[in-house]
């Protein structure tokens, strides 16, 4: 029998390159630390203290430096108000498509049911930017309110369609050139009973829907009104769409 003693030596010292690398990485450490602290002061003492110009104190301009120099250089676009971007939209083709399909197809309907006049106070639901409000009021409605679930001044307020923050009967006219304004609503029979609560007795609802929709089916959801009138319209230059006329 053989018996086998290991022996084990010493620990051996480390390389001085091992001890080395610890001063390295703390080295580093401080270099890091000391360009950050220079960069946040050159920031902090080279930032504007306001994002607006002294000779344009109400606009934001967009910079044209290649790197922004501070945040205000870093802002996306130029902030454009309302009635400018109102001007620019009526300016467009769509635009004076549909107010010319409105004035043309819509309205002189809405007008031989007696459904819509001067001094009618209408409401337009899903209105977008606002074709059908300005529309109405080009063809002399004066009392026009137009609501989506988005803001878009200064033709179109906020407001929920299932909750309208409107009194009872505060309308003669519930309007809108929306297809997807009641079929695709969350709730479509809330909607509908929140635009029978809204439009006064004798008065109207005229909705645009999509040509594959049945008019049995829009009118099943208003439980208070009757169908008087169904119309084919063409809006945008599209395929023509129904114009679904409900009243109380």
């Amino acid at each position: 029998m053989t018996a086998i003693r290991s022996e084990t030596s010493p620990a051996s010292s480390p390389p001085a390159m091992d001890r080395r690398a610890p001063r390295q990485v703390t080295r580093v450490s401080y270099a890091l630390a000391a360009i950050a602290t220079l960069s946040l002061v050159y920031l902090l003492r080279h930032t504007s203290p306001s994002c607006f110009h002294a000779s344009h104190p109400l606009e934001l301009t967009l910079s044209l430096a290649p790197f922004p120099r501070t945040s205000c250089d870093a802002a996306s676009r130029r902030v454009v108000p309302p009635d400018r971007r109102l001007a620019k939209l009526r300016a467009s083709p769509r635009w004076r498509r549909r107010t010319a399909a409105l004035s043309a197809s819509v309205f002189p309907t809405l007008r031989g049911l007696g459904l819509l006049a001067a001094p009618s106070r209408v409401l337009c639901l899903a209105a977008g930017a606002g074709h059908a409000v300005d529309a109405l009021r080009a063809a002399g409605v004066r009392d026009v309110t137009g609501t989506d679930l988005v803001e878009f001044p200064p033709l179109v307020r906020r407001a929920d369609p299932h909750r309208f923050p409107f009194s009872t009967a505060a309308f003669d006219l519930v309007f809108s050139d929306d297809p997807s304004a009641i079929c695709g609503a969350l709730l479509p029979s809330r909607l509908a009973a929140e635009a029978e609560r809204a439009v006064r007795r004798g008065g109207g609802i005229a909705l645009v829907v999509d040509r594959e929709i049945e008019t049995a089916a829009v009118a099943a959801l208003f439980k208070r009104s009757r169908v008087v009138d169904v119309k084919d319209v063409i809006l945008d230059g599209s395929q023509a769409s129904n114009d679904r006329r409900l009243t109380l």
